[in-house]
């Protein structure tokens, strides 16, 4: 298993000139190319449409993808979450803010070490360029992804808390963005926005038939 962590976030280096889910599309894609094999890829939220871009792109490696909780679209907001946001955003605060919302995306379960975690999120949002890349990430349409779906070959599954709170209807995102890459569906019961962190086993025996099912 190979993991990596998107432009400017995480462990990544900052400093790059587009935080596009199409960039780091390529990103994964090149990872893909370099380690010359067929993947697996996994992505969760903005990630989602990193792997299916990264599925577009590399059509002969890439044998499946799974994409959890995903955001592959601009999915509309409202005018209320869009100014939250925005203001959010906008001051010395936005680490504690990102913090806060952060915990909001597991609404049912959230694991034993999510306040360490988000301890560690805020903090390292207060390195240089990592809240400029934060927001690159969010704001940035993924106009280019969801104009590539039609190119992605690859069998999908779309996996979904059922109470994911970024989307108004998890379950009718979870089947549009399934229909638009001819793939499959699977809700987890219980769940926000991070089903495999929330039902660890659940989301692993799902993703695991899948794998079984292409195989």
């Amino acid at each position: 298993m190979v993991a990596l962590d998107p432009r400017g976030q995480g462990a990544s280096s900052t400093g790059f000139k587009s935080w596009s889910a199409a960039s780091v599309g390529d990103d994964v894609a090149a990872l893909v190319k370099h380690l010359d094999r067929s993947a697996l890829i996994i992505g969760n939220s903005a990630g989602a449409a990193a792997a299916a871009w990264a599925a577009a792109e590399e059509p002969e490696r890439i044998r499946g993808i799974v994409l959890i909780g995903p955001f592959v679209r601009d999915v509309p907001m409202t005018l209320g979450q869009s100014l939250l946001l925005k203001l959010g955003f906008a001051g010395p605060w936005a680490p504690a803010m990102w913090g806060s919302y952060y915990r909001s995306l597991y609404p049912v379960s959230p694991p034993a070490d999510l306040d360490m975690y988000v301890d560690a999120l805020k903090k390292n949002l207060k390195e240089p360029g990592r809240l400029q890349a934060l927001k690159g990430m969010i704001f940035t349409p993924k106009t280019e992804v969801a104009n590539r779906l039609d190119q992605v070959k690859a069998p999908t599954l779309v996996v979904m808390g059922d109470k994911d709170p970024d989307f108004k209807d998890p379950a009718q995102e979870a089947r549009l963005v399934a229909d638009l890459l001819h793939g499959e569906v699977a809700m987890v019961p219980g769940t926000g926005h991070y089903p495999h962190a929330e039902a660890p086993q659940t989301t692993t025996e799902l993703i695991a038939a899948f794998l079984e099912k292409h195989s």
